[in-house]
């Protein structure tokens, strides 16, 4: 990876790569448990977005997020 490479708050290089090796190294079948794990998860909606409007909604996300941080 290149050294100029920006990363979200949080995130560096080492992370990214501990990312990709959890998922290169996972089986097929791994990979469908945790798909489905995350659709059976009743607290998450998973739902389709334009693309312009996914930064919009990372926005949003992240505002809740700190404040839900704020008030634990």
């Amino acid at each position: 990876m290149q050294q100029d490479k920006k990363y979200p708050p949080g995130w560096d290089e080492d992370r990214v790569r501990r990312i990709i090796a959890h998922y290169d190294q996972q089986s097929e079948a791994e990979a469908i448990a945790e798909d489905e794990a995350a659709f059976e998860d009743e607290a998450l909606a998973v739902v389709q977005v334009p693309k312009e409007l996914v930064p919009a909604v990372r926005r949003i996300i992240a505002r809740h997020e700190k404040k839900r941080k704020a008030s634990a």
